[in-house]
């Protein structure tokens, strides 16, 4: 093979190179996290409008996990990317104790105070050793927040309340929680602590993965796509040098 033949080869490989390099790049997150390991794909999950992605944590207030969990995901609700929409759903698993703090939670949603109340609420339990048995006391608990007490409880027992707490169990039931924390995904994946997701580190790190996936791709403009044609020609003008 003469030296020129052998230039042209080196020169098309390189160019194949950086080729592929640009689809790489272009396309979904390296398989950093797999189904089935560190997430689960949720069956027959519902559509969702393009462009936002929902991450909803599943959680209770009579959870030690969560409490523990708290700091981590009120850090990452800070770094969060914009197209991200967060939600809580307090889940109830039967447990009479955990229906009474979801009921509570429920109404402050309905009521405009769920977010700004709920780190403290979480401390008062676990950090002050507080707990709450009816819903008179968490009323009171919630009125520094705003609203009246009596008002806080009637409110937990409306329509409304009753509505959204059954809406909110289905939505855990048919994503397949069975613990707390959890995390769902774009309504199409579910994120639980396991042998492969050991610390709620890697928890939020699957959550970013899985939000990047869902994350639509912005299309290559006009300019980008002339600019890329230039850098190409330019490359292929070069000539080989000699071996």
């Amino acid at each position: 093979m003469n030296k020129r033949v052998f230039g042209r080869l080196t020169l098309l490989g390189a160019l194949l190179f950086l080729a592929s390099s640009n689809l790489l790049g272009q396309g979904t997150p390296a398989s950093k996290y797999q189904e089935g390991i560190h997430y689960t794909l949720i069956e027959n999950a519902p559509a969702v409008p393009a462009g936002k992605v929902s991450v909803v944590e599943a959680f209770s207030y009579m959870c030690p996990h969560c409490a523990t969990f708290e700091p981590y995901i009120s850090n990452w609700m800070e770094r969060k990317p914009e197209n991200v929409e967060f939600r809580r759903i307090p889940v109830v698993f039967g447990r009479g104790s955990w229906e009474l703090y979801a009921r509570a939670y429920v109404t402050a949603e309905v009521m405009g105070i769920a977010e700004e109340a709920h780190g403290a609420l979480m401390d008062k339990i676990w950090k002050d050793k507080k707990v709450m048995r009816t819903m008179d006391e968490l009323a009171a608990f919630y009125s520094a927040y705003g609203v009246e007490a009596g008002v806080f409880t009637a409110t937990s027992q409306s329509f409304a309340v009753d509505a959204k707490m059954r809406k909110d169990q289905r939505t855990a039931q048919d994503a397949g929680v069975q613990g707390t924390p959890s995390l769902i995904v774009g309504s199409k994946y579910l994120v639980a602590g396991n042998e492969a997701v050991a610390n709620y580190d890697v928890m939020l790190d699957v959550v970013d993965y899985l939000v990047a996936l869902e994350t639509p791709k912005a299309p290559a403009t006009a300019s980008n796509q002339a600019e890329q044609s230039k850098e190409t020609g330019e490359a292929a003008a070069q000539p080989a040098g000699d071996q």
